[in-house]
């Protein structure tokens, strides 16, 4: 009997160590990670630079507490600000953690404003923004609220994709609208360019404020920094986490002066959030990020990767229905169990992330290189011939 809450669906796989795209058990026994802990292995495992920065800031000082001034953390700060639309961020220990920030910066800004009553935030189907209790009703889906008591009021969904049904939404309580740029765990879905320019278009109409999630697919995992950059608009807020500490526990919300500014002392806060410790990780895995090459790279491997999942749909079309996703944020709908066809993967040595609506989903290291996809592809094909032959037999 574990010790531990049963709260995961866990593998019996246990891993001793990693280095670059491979993880490996006490054996030895090599898997290639196309999961990265979720998108948060930005870099692989092993980073020189990144263990390096890490070991160094433990001679250090790990954790002094807000109560005092912490250089590695302005010194991110000032970094993200440099690269982004945003002019102050707010540190936090995860994705979670930054939506909640974002959620109370928009609701905090039209309080300031004299504008109480206007908290409502239109949020879409499909989409995850973290497991507290309000980024579970942000989130919307009943399968994460249900049995935690009434939802936290203030959030209304619509399916994405349809202007004209979000606006109907807004109303005088209105605030902000928040939304993933790519869906990730909702079914690894990209939101169409067009889409989100008229959701900036709508906030704007209506005084409200964009909120961007770009805890999965930011920090450069669709071949940009961030995912909204390619459709060319900006938020007022958003959330970031994940491949921030390639790791280490670290998010981040980002917003411009004017919102960030209603966030004033005893508004908001965070006892462990952007400490030294992390905010080194933060740093080294950011120069790593932003060195020359490094999202043209990401951007290259996201084609190579998307060929080869046309392919598949193409040589197996009994079991791969639709190819989705953007960059290295990337699925494929597949007529077999999801969570059923991951396990199998294992078993050839492939470790992949199940979505939602029966999503496979890929999220490899952004150091992959073209023979690690092809690599990937070909466990994949393997398991589908696998799966095929067994269907040929059961049918004998």
């Amino acid at each position: 009997m574990s010790a531990l809450y049963g709260t995961y669906a866990r593998s019996e796989l246990a891993f001793e160590r990693g280095e670059g795209v491979r993880l490996f058990t006490s054996d030895g026994t090599g898997y290639l990670d196309f999961n990265s802990g979720i998108a948060v292995n930005a870099l692989g495992h092993g980073d020189p630079h990144v263990v390096a920065a890490l070991k160094a800031q433990a001679d250090k000082v790990w954790h002094v507490s807000n109560i005092f001034r912490i250089p590695e953390q302005e010194k991110l700060a000032e970094r993200l600000v440099a690269s982004t639309f945003a002019d102050a961020v707010f540190f936090t220990n995860s994705g979670a953690e930054a939506m909640e920030c974002a959620i109370k910066t928009a609701r905090r800004y039209f309080y300031d404003k004299g504008e109480p009553d206007r908290f409502e935030i239109i949020a879409f189907t499909g989409s995850f923004h973290g497991r507290t209790m309000a980024t579970i009703a942000a989130g919307g889906n009943p399968s994460y609220t249900e049995g935690f008591g009434p939802a936290v009021p203030g959030f209304k969904h619509t399916a994405p994709g349809d202007l004209a049904t979000v606006e109907a939404l807004v109303d005088d309580k209105t605030c902000a609208i928040l939304i993933e740029p790519v869906q990730g765990e909702g079914g690894v879905t990209a939101m169409p360019d067009a889409f989100l320019k008229g959701l900036r278009a709508l906030c704007d109409k209506h005084g409200m404020l964009l909120i961007f999630d770009e805890i999965q697919c930011g920090y450069g995992r669709t071949g940009k920094f961030f995912a909204h950059e390619w459709a060319g608009v900006t938020p007022d807020i958003m959330a970031v986490a994940k491949a921030i500490g390639g790791g280490f526990p670290l998010g981040a919300c980002l917003a411009t002066q004017e919102v960030a500014k209603c966030m004033v002392p005893g508004t908001h806060g965070s006892t462990y959030g952007g400490n030294p410790l992390a905010c080194a990780v933060g740093n080294a895995v950011l120069d790593r990020i932003e060195s020359p090459g490094f999202i043209e790279h990401v951007e290259e491997m996201g084609k190579v990767l998307a060929w080869h999942l046309q392919q598949l749909a193409q040589k197996y079309p009994q079991y791969v229905t639709e190819v989705r996703g953007k960059g290295l944020l990337a699925g494929v709908k597949i007529t077999p169990p999801v969570r059923d066809f991951v396990a199998r993967l294992r078993k050839h040595k492939l470790l992949a992330a199940a979505a939602s609506d029966n999503v496979l989903r890929f999220l490899p290291p952004l150091i992959v290189e073209k023979e690690h996809i092809e690599e990937a592809m070909a466990m994949v094909s393997s398991a589908f011939d696998e799966l095929d032959a067994e269907t040929a037999n059961a049918a004998q």
